[in-house]
């Protein structure tokens, strides 16, 4: 199928069931509520070698926060709650708590709840004190700004999504970034999602397993423009780079909801800036759970 000259690949997304969480950071400014998120999220691109995949979903105006400051919404995925507990523990300790004017709210409300501020605590040295306001409860930590309040824990979720995507194949290298650009952007207007590869781009996509020992991933050779002629190859001879976009979210709906939303910006942008073809990642079925045919989410 050909949409606005770009071929859409009839294949599917393959993703795998995750769990979630998330926090609230809030900051004297948005500058520094950002530059707070941004750090927490630093080395957060796949569960594959970084424990947890990382990054921001929106930001917040005053009022949509709980000290009315202006905040940003950071969502961390892995493959348990438990998993999560060490991520967040070290994430917020080393990059909110540190951060000028911080402060850190639970991000995601669930019936099930991990540790927030229960790590983050021990920081105060004994000086720290909690405060219930109705059902929920905070800790104050004296800092040398001042202090940084903490909710005590956050909603966990088990029915996430990791792993849904977009490949976008092109001949001009320049413009398929660009392309890329500005899916993610578009990405970056649906809810509940993040991107959490370097600016929501991964140009070493992967497959499973490795001819040495010890590698859970190697390259994904088949779309490697480079390695055509020594490898079954599924690029064409006008293909001179693919990237890809990883969508992470909390729900399937989420994920299916920013996938269409990648999907109509590369069709109404692609042609023009070299994008050739978009196809997706899979592993046969065989091994993620949701499945996100492409032609399905054509707009």
């Amino acid at each position: 199928m050909k949409v606005n000259g770009i071929a859409i690949d009839d294949t599917f997304a393959e993703a795998f069931g995750m769990s979630a969480t998330g926090v609230t950071i809030t900051a004297d400014t948005m500058r520094w509520a950002r530059q707070a998120a941004v750090t927490m999220s630093g080395f957060g691109t796949s569960v594959i070698g970084c424990g947890a995949e990382v990054g921001i979903d929106r930001e917040l105006r005053p009022e949509e926060t709980p000290d009315g400051r202006p905040g940003v919404r950071v969502l961390l995925f892995g493959f348990s709650p438990e998993a999560l507990v060490p991520q967040l523990k070290n994430r917020v300790g080393q990059c909110v708590l540190t951060s000028p004017g911080s402060a850190c709210y639970a991000g995601v409300e669930s019936d099930k709840r991990i540790g927030l501020g229960q790590g983050p605590r021990f920081f105060g040295d004994g000086f720290q004190t909690a405060k219930r306001l109705g059902k929920k409860r905070y800790w104050r930590v004296p800092v040398m700004d001042g202090e940084f309040v903490i909710e005590e824990t956050t909603g966990v979720v088990t029915d996430a999504v990791g792993g849904g995507n977009v490949l976008i194949l092109g001949n001009d290298r320049a413009g398929l970034l660009q392309v890329a650009e500005g899916a993610v952007d578009a990405i970056g207007d649906v809810p509940d999602v993040i991107t959490p590869f370097p600016g929501g781009i991964v140009r070493s996509g992967s497959k499973v397993g490795s001819k040495y020992k010890g590698m859970i991933a190697s390259t994904n050779d088949a779309f490697c423009p480079t390695l055509r002629g020594r490898v079954k190859s599924e690029v064409g001879p006008d293909t001179v780079a693919v990237l890809e976009i990883v969508i992470d979210g909390l729900s399937s709906k989420a994920v299916a909801d920013a996938m269409r939303a990648a999907l109509k910006s590369i069709i109404d942008n692609g042609a023009v800036k070299g994008v050739t073809r978009v196809s997706a990642g899979n592993y046969g079925g065989k091994l993620g759970q949701h499945h996100y045919k492409l032609r399905e989410l054509l707009p």
